[in-house]
């Protein structure tokens, strides 16, 4: 079991994040600089990195724990049998196989990212709306 296989259907998506928030970043004087989608490009910029936290984090722990299963086959076959088989590498199998949260983390990450996202960019609209009122009422006095 000398290969390891990699969880493209995390990889990728941690990329694509990574890439979105590099572009933001190299251009951001140009992205934030224009008030009307200042909002936007914070909540945006706020998504991917949420995003990237949650499925990278998945992405990183599949990775580490088939690793650590793989310090169990002694015999290097791909397969466990005989005194490749203890309690700690059941326990080690059990956690690489109950991964239905870490495999779905590329769906709720998106849920979850747009949903804080969404916060972000309301309460930025409504402050920047409450600041503009505040300024026009103070300057009409």
């Amino acid at each position: 079991m000398n290969e390891i296989n990699l969880p493209y259907h995390l990889i990728i998506p941690s990329l694509i994040s990574f890439l979105i928030l590099g572009i933001i970043t190299l251009k951001r004087k140009k992205l934030f600089a224009n008030g009307k989608w200042k909002w936007f490009w914070i909540s945006t910029t706020i998504f991917f990195g949420i995003y990237l936290l949650i499925v990278g984090e998945a992405t990183y722990s599949d990775i580490s724990l088939e690793l650590a299963l793989q310090k169990f086959d002694l015999n290097g076959d791909g397969f466990f049998s005989g005194e490749e088989i203890t309690t700690e590498q059941n326990e080690a199998m059990r956690k690489l196989t109950s991964d239905t949260g870490r495999n779905f983390s590329s769906i709720t990450g998106l849920i979850f990212s747009l949903i804080i996202a969404l916060f972000v960019f309301i309460g930025g609209i409504i402050i920047e709306k409450i600041n503009m009122n505040r300024i026009k009422t103070t300057h009409n006095k």
